[in-house]
């Protein structure tokens, strides 16, 4: 039995998520289904990450055990070829037995883009959050100081999450202002914010709810002292909302010596 490494990329606006679920289409759905065509075999694929519905990934890991004789290079090929067009593989490779996507990732990175101002580029609607209000990012990079290191994030976790142990450590935070983003062929000018996050693990919606307290602190509802005092509370009700899942990428995987990343 071999097991299989994919490297993938994904636009999630069409998606429910990773995870399989009873109903709407999932990434991991779509790759099983694909697979099992390729292999004739019962597939379950497992990956590094289950990002939320609508969230996007450029660096996406993910596993599968096969008995098919097909190559490396056939089975890239063949999922490329029939995956839809939001789907991407961007790598495929032979991994050992023991490799775990999800259990030997020493560090995940997301970042989350928001648009800033009251005209947002038309084409960037489906990969950012708009917030016509200026925002202060001064106070925003002050208060994410509260959020680096060994904390208790339960006040940063997702209803309904399973998880017993909500102690997550960050290891690092930045918020830039950026004044063009690439485009196809173009560069659309604009005010964007990037807030990028490394950890070495995340709960469920933990990106998505800091940047929505953040989000505050930029529009003066709250003030940096606040977030910390947010954090030690482990009470949900006094965070900000959840960002929209439109503007939040997963980037990257480090297992080490390897980052895995988008092109």
């Amino acid at each position: 039995m071999r097991k299989i490494k994919l490297i993938l990329e994904y636009d999630g606006s069409g998606y429910h998520g990773w995870q399989i679920q009873d109903e709407g289409l999932t990434i991991q759905g779509i790759l099983e289904d694909r697979i099992q065509r390729l292999t004739g075999e019962p597939i379950r694929i497992l990956g590094a990450g289950r990002t939320d519905a609508g969230v996007h990934a450029l660096g996406q890991v993910a596993t599968f055990r096969t008995e098919s004789p097909h190559s490396i290079s056939i089975i890239r090929k063949a999922l490329d070829a029939t995956l839809p067009q939001d789907i991407r593989i961007v790598d495929a490779a032979e991994a050992d037995e023991s490799f775990n996507p999800r259990d030997d990732a020493l560090r995940k990175s997301y970042f989350y883009v928001l648009t800033n101002g009251r005209k947002a580029p038309v084409f960037l609607h489906s990969y950012a959050w708009n917030i016509p209000q200026r925002l202060d990012l001064p106070a925003m990079s002050e208060a994410s100081g509260s959020l680096l290191g060994t904390h208790d994030f339960t006040s940063f976790m997702g209803s309904g999450s399973g998880i017993k142990n909500a102690v997550r450590e960050v290891l690092a935070l930045n918020i830039d202002r950026l004044d063009r983003i690439d485009f196809m062929t173009a560069s659309i000018r604009g005010d964007f914010i990037r807030i990028g996050i490394e950890a070495r693990g995340f709960l469920r919606h933990m990106v998505r709810n800091i940047v929505g307290t953040l989000v505050e602190v930029g529009r003066k509802r709250l003030t940096p002292e606040a977030v910390k005092h947010i954090l030690d509370s482990k009470d949900r009700r006094l965070a900000g909302q959840t960002a929209p899942a439109c503007g939040l990428f997963l980037e990257r995987i480090d297992y080490g010596r390897t980052a895995v990343q988008g092109q």
